[in-house]
């Protein structure tokens, strides 16, 4: 019985800590970058888009197709960074538990 409460109450420590990493994450900005810095985007922790920022250069009729693509790849970039941290902290936080490889966390 000794056994399960204190497994209980691990359990309840873990829900926290990720509680914890998720809260700091949500506070996290990524810059994304395309076309060297042409288009950027900044995304939040939750991946809302905080920022677009473009060059008037690329405001152009016959580049549309061209802007547009930027602002995907500028969108992707920041996504990934997000992505990364999350990941890197996931890590940091279930070192040490048996946890089975892709085996994706917070549930």
């Amino acid at each position: 019985m000794k056994d399960l409460l204190g497994l209980m109450g691990k359990a309840k420590e873990m829900q926290a800590k990720f509680q914890a990493m998720q809260d700091e994450i949500a506070t996290v900005e990524s810059v994304g970058q395309a076309g060297g810095g042409l288009v950027s985007v900044i995304l939040s922790g939750k991946f809302e888009m905080k920022s677009l920022k473009i060059d008037p250069s690329l405001f152009k009729e016959d580049e549309v197709e061209i802007l547009e693509d930027l602002i995907l790849a500028a969108h992707n970039d920041a996504k990934a960074k997000v992505e990364q941290i999350m990941q890197e902290k996931t890590k940091a936080l279930t070192s040490g538990l048996p946890i089975p490889p892709g085996m994706k966390l917070p549930f």
